[in-house]
């Protein structure tokens, strides 16, 4: 296991070599742990996310890194998280957020008390179930009753982490919350931003792997799974869509990121007549 000194690695070249499999190597593990793949043209990105992991462990090269996942099982699980892209903004695509809160509106006045369950799949650190448990929490100080049960998932324990401890960096804080929420579900500390306890217990946090780990245990109303499958190959996407159509209630709805689409995926959802660019679960027997 070779080494630079951190003033070396300052001056030199990205990663400046690397041997023909071990592209191949990261690739396969990414795959094994997640189900997801990089695609030949953005093999840039694999150095791109791994050089802050082999500065921290003060290693050279790519191959440096193979040879250490390979022994140690903790390191490969850095080396996955670094490779997950867990890109993310608080109230992204903001009116897919409003859509999904209208809908929510909706399911409520139709179907009385009964309380609505969401799952936010693929959550990354936080930011898209903070902002559902925001919209939700301030209907509710207006009168509305029964805030949805929400919970939210990742393959990724350490992003997991970051999103319990709800602690935003001030960029991260700015992007997408407009500053009457950030003042009023956050306290600052020292140079980060925290969301306050009674906001991130609305959220239910748990790891789970979509391709293969058990589902969560009920029917939810509302999934919204937004710039996960694209990274999945198509058998694996096929495979994801179909779980959800056992968790989802008739009728359920579905979000997905702007560049997905259930069309020649799946049988089991089909476009929403009532939300555009949502979809729905299709009945049984349909």
């Amino acid at each position: 296991m070779s080494s630079v000194p951190e003033s070396t690695n300052s001056r030199m070249p990205l990663l400046e070599s690397h041997s023909k499999g071990v592209m191949v190597a990261l690739n396969t593990l990414l795959e094994s742990r997640t189900g997801q793949q990089l695609a030949a043209n953005r093999e840039w990105r694999i150095e791109t996310a791994l050089k802050p992991l082999l500065r921290d462990l003060k290693l050279a090269t790519l191959d440096d890194l193979v040879e250490a996942v390979r022994r140690s099982p903790e390191i490969a699980d850095q080396a996955v998280d670094a490779l997950l892209n867990q890109e993310s903004s608080f109230f992204r695509d903001a009116a897919v957020i409003e859509l999904v809160a209208e809908a929510v509106a909706t399911l409520r006045a139709e179907q009385g008390q009964r309380r609505v369950r969401i799952w936010s799949a693929g959550c990354s650190v936080g930011q898209e179930p903070l902002s559902l448990a925001m919209l939700f929490a301030e209907q509710e100080a207006l009168g509305e009753t029964m805030p949805p049960d929400i919970v939210a998932t990742d393959v990724s324990e350490a992003a997991l982490t970051r999103a319990r401890a709800g602690r935003y960096t001030h960029f991260e804080i700015q992007r997408g919350l407009p500053i009457r929420r950030m003042m009023r579900w956050f306290d600052q500390q020292a140079e980060d931003w925290v969301a306050k306890p009674e906001l991130v217990r609305r959220i239910a946090f748990r790891r789970i792997n979509l391709v293969a780990d058990p589902l969560p245990v009920g029917r939810f109303d509302v999934i919204l799974c937004r710039n996960v499958l694209l990274y999945l190959p198509p058998d694996l996407r096929r495979r994801v869509l179909d779980r959800f159509a056992t968790v989802i209630r008739p009728g359920g709805l579905l979000v997905l990121g702007a560049g997905e689409t259930v069309i020649g995926q799946t049988e089991a959802f089909r476009p929403s007549p009532r939300y555009r660019g949502l979809y729905e679960a299709v009945p049984a027997g349909v």
